[in-house]
């Protein structure tokens, strides 16, 4: 009498490709991106042990290449403008260049800067089964803890251009905005004297670059010997109208005003305000990042410099790094997620 003929195993395909089950597992199921080599040895042995039809193992060859086999979120706070194309830029960069490992990028946009709309789209980002997330958000507790949560789910978030640094995150993709605060300082300590007054309008202290920032370049203002109370810090929330109104505020009522420090993005309403107030020529001003509006205040010499960063890099490198840390649980020590400060004027565009 005639054994009847066993049915092939999944550990009789993962003996004959040399692999493990988890792996033949994932291949089967599209559940996570595999080597091309590995795939093809599982799909042989799949063939050859007869443990899926040839009808499945075509089927399932569709599946693994329509699917993607691992989704990234990305997190973008509500700025608009140069920030926002950049980043955009950016992203679009890496999702060209993971498609062809299998890769989806998603990304979710905020309205506010309000902490549950934050969490809200993270969790959105979680449901449409992002498996690790880059972020630009504010530095809230709740937002830490929500991160801290995520690690110990396995879920890595790498933050760009503004850190969460107590929330146990990955890394951060970024400029090192204290030193651009400082070197911000440093400028404008040649252009006017210690008896001059200063107004510093920052963008919303609750992102941690522009808080850094602001605290790099008051940090460096002491240490060359300039009072504290002869510096005035205004917040605009990178708002044009409020930037105005309070820049223009402030140069009407403080006529010792000779140096303005934008540390925000509403440059435009700042210089707009100097020369309602008649100031155009009599005040210097030193700005952040190098969109075609500040390039043409440059080219005009209404703002004298501007401390550019790499926006691009900030939306590229994470996920580059993300991809390669949920396969391999690290990523190479050698990357430089330091973006560059570069100094503008009217001269060196």
């Amino acid at each position: 009498m005639n054994k009847k003929h066993k049915k092939p195993t999944i550990k009789d395909v993962a003996e004959k490709a040399g692999v493990s089950r988890g792996t033949v597992d994932r291949v089967v199921n599209s559940r996570a991106h595999v080597s091309s080599g590995v795939y093809e040895r599982v799909m042989k042995a799949i063939s050859e042990t007869g443990y899926l039809s040839p009808r499945e193992a075509h089927q399932n060859n569709l599946t693994q290449i329509n699917s993607p086999s691992i989704i990234l979120g990305v997190l973008m706070p509500n700025w608009t403008g140069h920030f926002k194309w950049e980043i955009l830029r950016g992203i679009a960069a890496a999702e060209e260049e993971l498609e062809s490992v299998n890769v989806k990028v998603i990304f979710k946009e905020c309205e506010t800067d309000i902490p549950e709309e934050n969490l809200t789209k993270l969790e959105e980002l979680l449901k449409e089964g992002a498996v690790a997330l880059s972020i630009c958000t504010i530095n809230d507790l709740l937002i830490t803890e929500k991160i801290k949560e995520l690690k110990e789910k396995n879920i890595p978030v790498i933050t760009y251009n503004s850190d969460i640094p107590d929330s146990e995150r990955l890394c951060f993709i970024g400029q090192d905005y204290n030193k651009s605060g400082r070197i911000a300082a440093q400028i404008i300590s040649k252009c006017i004297s210690k008896e001059d007054n200063i107004l510093a309008a920052v963008g919303n202290l609750e992102f941690f670059g522009h808080h850094s920032r602001l605290k790099g370049f008051l940090e460096r203002m002491n240490e060359l010997g300039f009072s504290e109370d002869k510096i005035k810090v205004i917040e605009t929330y990178n708002n044009y109208q409020l930037t105005y109104k309070k820049v223009l505020t402030e140069l009407s009522v403080n006529h010792n005003i000779n140096a303005i420090y934008m540390a925000n993005r509403s440059v435009v309403g700042c210089t707009k305000a100097v020369a309602d107030a008649g100031l155009d020529g009599h005040m210097r001003i030193v700005c952040h990042d190098f969109s075609e509006h500040t390039k043409k205040l440059l080219l005009e010499e209404k703002i004298d410099f501007s401390i550019g960063q790499d926006l691009f890099k900030q939306g590229y490198l994470p996920l580059i790094m993300l991809h390669e840390y949920v396969l391999k649980g690290t990523f190479s020590e050698n990357l430089d997620t330091n973006t560059m400060i570069s100094i503008y004027c009217s001269q060196n565009l």
